[in-house]
């Protein structure tokens, strides 16, 4: 019901609409319609009310419904159904739950905050509340599970051109972080179910710093962590971005479906690279070799060259890699 009466608040927008109007609408008494309204303004929303006029929508919150991003929305199905959390452990996790249950293609699971976020490797994620994206997406493609890596890339691209959308040229460190300044300030972790020839679901999950402040960081993160607020000096409309990254997702994530290409994120990846032509660790199993970042291949894999002159394609899933002096 709040979701009804909010969408009739935003199509009178700069309007009033009477309480008998919304009760009519939505045949129910207007007693219910000001216990209703009274919970949206306690989500954020900020609403005027005036005897004999009714009510009228003043200004709405940066939260991460779908109510708050359809209106910047494009997509066929990527983020047409949104489950908005206020906090979850981990959405990855959720999702997972979520995809066994046989939640459908392009869901995603959204929250205001995660208590165990977790990265690439298992790392920790800082997520505070109402201050980033952490989100996940449902996917069941019909492909090969050689394959699935190559989301990770789309999912990179992806966030890398919804930044530039908004004003913010990003730069992406091979194979799931995009970076700032030579800082992260999104990671992504792709997970997939499946059997040896048969993908059940992929889950990819972003976590993006957003507008977090540098006093929120772990002191164990602030020199490689930043977020889009610190570096830009602004304040970031989250549910705008969030948007334009399920817009910009699902274009990329079509060309691989439907043509068997990643060719377009590949393009975004190879432009946008913040470790071709640089010299790199790469660091496997606790040990550490170095090479140059040369290219990246058509599906994905980072080609490197070693001292000795050798050319290798590397796996992501194989390797860490780190510039030669620090993170990149």
């Amino acid at each position: 019901m709040k979701r009804k009466i909010i969408d009739l608040l935003k199509k009178n927008e700069n309007n009033f609409i009477s309480g008998q109007k919304i009760s009519d609408e939505l045949g129910v008494s207007r007693a219910a319609i000001w216990k209703y309204i009274n919970a949206i303004k306690e989500d954020g929303y900020e609403i005027e009310s005036v005897s004999r006029k009714g009510y009228k929508l003043i200004a709405t919150p940066d939260l991460l419904t779908y109510e708050e991003i359809k209106d910047n929305l494009s997509t066929k199905y990527i983020g047409r159904k949104i489950i908005y959390l206020d906090t979850v452990g981990s959405t990855n996790n959720k999702a997972k739950e979520l995809a066994v249950e046989g939640a459908p293609e392009g869901t995603i699971i959204i929250s205001e905050e995660q208590t165990t976020g977790r990265g690439r490797l298992g790392r920790n994620w800082v997520s505070p509340k109402y201050k980033g994206i952490w989100m996940s997406i449902i996917l069941r493609p019909d492909i090969n599970p050689i394959n699935v890596p190559k989301i990770t890339q789309i999912a990179a691209a992806a966030v890398t051109k919804a930044s530039e959308d908004i004003g913010i040229e990003v730069k992406i460190k091979w194979p799931n972080d995009i970076v700032l300044n030579n800082k992260k300030v999104c990671g992504i972790l792709t997970e997939m179910s499946g059997e040896l020839i048969r993908v059940n679901h992929v889950i990819v999950g972003m976590g993006i710093n957003v507008n977090i402040d540098s006093d929120d960081f772990i002191d164990e993160v602030k020199d490689k962590a930043t977020s889009l607020k610190i570096e830009t000096g602004r304040y970031i409309e989250r549910k705008v971005l969030a948007a334009k990254i399920m817009n910009c997702f699902e274009e990329l994530y079509e060309e691989f479906i439907n043509e068997e290409s990643i060719e377009k994120s590949i393009k975004i990846c190879r432009e946008k690279s913040v470790l071709i032509g640089k010299e790199i660790r790469i660091i496997e199993r606790q040990k550490e070799i170095t090479a140059e970042a040369i290219d990246l291949s058509e599906d994905g894999k980072l080609i490197v060259k070693y001292e000795d002159g050798k050319i290798q394609e590397i796996i992501s899933s194989e390797v860490s890699v780190r510039g030669l002096y620090g993170y990149v």
